[in-house]
Parts: C-alpha cells; sequence; structure tokens
C-alpha cells in the first residue's frame, strides 16, 4: 500500500520581539564611547529600511527580510563592541594612573550594586513589562561585569613583576583615554 505522504515546510514567522531572544546592545560610556565606536557598523540603515518596511506594510510578517537582516547586523555590531569595551577597560586598567583605575573600578562596583537591586525589583514586574526590564538589566549585569574583570585584569597586568631580561617598563602617560 503507497501512503502519499506530504512533508510540510513550517515557516518561520519573525516578530520584532524576536530581536530580544539574545542579550541587548551594550551600553557604552561616554568617556570611551568615542574610542569603541570608531568603524562600528552601527546599522542604522538597516533600521530604516526596517522601519519603512513596516511603515508601508503595517505588518510584520511582509518584512522578514529586513528583520533577519537587521538581526544580524545587530549580533555583530554588539559582539564587536563588546570585545572592543572590554579591551578599553584593560587598556585602561592597564595605563591609568593607580589611584584612577582604583577610582573606576570603585564605580563599576557601585555600579553593578545598583544594577543587582534594579534586577531584585525587576523580578517582582509581571508581564512583558517586567520581562523587558529583566531582559535589559541582564544584559547590563552582564557587560559591567566583564568590564570589571577587563579593567582589574589591565592593574594585575601592570602589577606584575616583568619577566628577567626585559628591562623597565615605559612611564604611564598623564593622558589615558584614547
Amino acid at each position: 500500500m503507497d501512503v502519499d505522504r506530504q512533508e510540510t515546510m513550517e515557516e518561520t514567522i519573525l516578530v520584532g520581539d524576536d530581536l530580544m531572544r539574545g542579550p541587548p546592545s551594550p551600553v557604552v560610556p561616554k568617556e570611551i564611547a568615542s574610542h569603541v565606536l570608531e568603524g562600528v557598523e552601527l546599522c542604522d540603515g538597516i533600521l530604516k529600511n526596517l522601519f519603512l518596511c513596516l511603515q508601508i506594510n503595517d505588518i510584520e510578517p511582509f518584512c522578514q527580510d529586513e528583520i533577519v537582516l537587521y538581526k544580524q547586523c545587530a549580533e555583530k555590531r554588539d559582539k564587536e563592541i563588546r570585545e572592543r569595551l572590554q579591551d578599553s577597560e584593560y587598556k585602561l586598567g592597564f595605563s591609568m594612573p593607580l589611584e584612577d583605575a582604583k577610582e573606576r573600578v570603585t564605580q563599576l562596583q557601585s555600579e553593578l550594586t545598583l544594577l543587582e537591586r534594579r534586577m531584585i525589583l525587576a523580578s517582582g514586574l509581571p508581564g512583558m513589562e517586567g520581562f523587558r526590564q529583566r531582559w535589559s538589566l541582564h544584559g547590563q549585569l552582564g557587560d559591567t561585569r566583564k568590564r570589571l574583570e577587563a579593567l582589574n585584569s589591565g592593574m594585575a597586568k601592570r602589577e606584575s613583576p616583568s619577566p628577567p631580561g626585559e628591562g623597565t617598563t615605559p612611564a604611564v602617560k598623564k593622558r589615558w583615554f584614547f
């Protein structure tokens, strides 16, 4: 007995909330923003096309290509920004005056404490608004922790003794922003 089999292909329809699956875009501190964002593709042209598509078509299923393109661009952009943020914090920890570096560590630890408290408050919020706040705060917490680790790593590298035969380290420049 031959049974005709029809393979059904499920089509995935993406919606705007699908952009919230990964971590949110990192927050870049203003004091290092010019260095971190220099040369990074910000995806603004793709985002304009997505908004134009949504404005013309009025619903998301007709804008699948634009949603996918923006999601890919944003993921690549965010990964590059996170790497640059950590690299910048490491360089700051290695090159800025020690007192300034310790002050920056204290500032990042305070920021972490504040974010953790906000996360506790957001855990009591129901529904989509609670989810959005927790999603955003979770991303900020992770990014801030990694920045703090990179800063501490840069400071530790400076404080570790140099291997024999390597001479002394050059004098630290007074201007520590790139």
